[in-house]
């Protein structure tokens, strides 16, 4: 082997290790994860509607207080899953983030343009449609319902269909999730929180602060930044910010490339993110999804204004937004499909955007204080996503060709 051949094998290696390899175990453990959120959610809406329904409310309506001193945190413990262990889901959105911006798809701007339109698109008809069904209601503070998208719902789905799914297919679908995560973050950030308490705030700043210079200092075990990881969550959480934007800003500060031979935000992903996929969502579901489908709630739903728009918003807002979006950005020549990825197969992709769930139930709880309007947006977003990841397996199905399958190898003479 030449040295040039040796340089280029050397590269393409290192392309591997630091992207290939991660995105193929993140794309398995999405998928596999998706399927623990389905199991979560069921159990948690028949555990809703049996006998035993008045447990599980009591269960999640028990109240738990931590902290010492002045800086205690007496919060239901379905609040404590929301925004104390999901700090740890948008811990690794942040990972995942920073490694999409350092060395993923949104490194390159030319491939990165597309899924961004497609994402904003997505993120803005669905908002639309929502204000303007609520318009005038008590409903339209939770605008930003339909624009998620969940990514552990979505790549399940799409495992479905097994290889007839492409790669090319797989991380278009992924980098739009991904871009609408950094959205829902921002409208997190900026529009669902409630009276800013600079002190506190100032606190959180300069935990944040610390961890940079930790850094520079060259700490790497996760012993040194933990305790500054929970005065910037306690810090956070009490600035009125939403607790989780802690968890997404020490993700987009941790290191990627090695450090002390360690590479440090590769490692966190391997090792945290099944303990999101595999528990923390789940147990987020468990905790949220369980509404209590009897006594006229389907029927109320039915007529109500929140419930469609966030139906609306979901299914069509999302098809609309993602496959509108991502043929303008073609017909302006602002990017390109990925390999072995269809215009037709874009409508499969937008369908699937409007699987909202996890986030959508998120937002949906911060947005209202009303239990009527959190159960009435709840059953919205269970039908709206069922019905998106319906829609977007059918057209994945019609317009998506089964591969070949590879010839057998020729026969060999039976011995004499």
């Amino acid at each position: 082997m030449t040295d040039d051949q040796s340089t280029v094998a050397a590269a393409a290696e290192r392309v591997r290790t630091a992207v290939v390899d991660p995105l193929t175990e993140f794309l398995h453990d999405e998928a596999a994860g998706g399927i623990a959120l389905a199991i979560a959610t069921v159990v948690a809406l028949v555990w809703a509607n049996s006998t035993f329904s008045d447990e599980y409310l009591s269960l999640w309506d028990t109240k738990l207080t931590l902290g010492i001193g002045a800086a205690v945190i007496s919060e239901d413990l379905r609040h404590w899953v929301n925004d104390g262990l999901m700090a740890m889901f948008f811990f690794i959105v942040g990972l995942e983030i920073k490694r999409e911006l350092v060395c993923g798809e949104l490194q390159d701007r030319r491939s990165a343009a597309l899924p961004i339109m497609a994402a904003a698109g997505g993120v803005a008809v669905p908002a639309l449609i929502f204000t303007a069904i609520t318009l005038g209601t008590d409903s339209i503070d939770g605008w930003a319902i339909p624009a998620a998208t969940d990514i552990a719902f979505a790549i399940g789905v799409l495992a479905l269909l097994g290889d007839r799914i492409s790669p090319g297919l797989k991380l278009f679908l992924l980098t739009i999730a991904i871009v609408d995560d950094i959205v829902a973050i921002v409208i997190i950030a900026v529009f669902y929180s409630k009276g800013l308490a600079l002190g506190w705030l100032a606190i959180a700043v300069a935990a944040l602060l610390s961890v940079l210079v930790l850094q520079r200092l060259g700490a790497t075990r996760p012993w040194h930044y933990i305790p500054i990881a929970l005065v910037a969550w306690v810090a956070t959480h009490e600035s009125g910010v939403h607790a989780t934007i802690a968890g997404v800003a020490l993700g987009l500060l941790t290191p990627t490339g090695k450090i002390a031979g360690r590479r440090v935000l590769e490692d966190l992903e391997h090792r945290l993110h099944p303990i999101s996929a595999f528990a923390i969502v789940p147990l987020f579901a468990l905790a949220n999804a369980g509404v209590d489908l009897g006594g006229g709630a389907i029927g109320d739903a039915a007529s109500s204004r929140l419930a469609w728009a966030i139906v609306a918003g979901l299914v069509l807002g999302k098809l609309i937004g993602i496959a509108g979006a991502t043929f303008l950005g073609l017909r302006l020549g602002w990017g390109t499909l990925p390999d072995q990825v269809t215009k037709a197969q874009v409508w499969g992709v937008a369908a699937l955007g409007g699987i909202g769930f996890t986030v959508s139930l998120f937002i949906a709880d911060l947005a209202y204080d009303d239990a009527a309007l959190v159960d009435t947006a709840k059953i919205g977003i269970l039908a709206g996503s069922i019905l998106s990841g319906l829609v977007g397996i059918a057209i994945l199905r019609r317009r998506t060709p089964v591969p070949d399958a590879p010839p057998e190898p020729d026969a060999q003479p039976a011995p004499a």
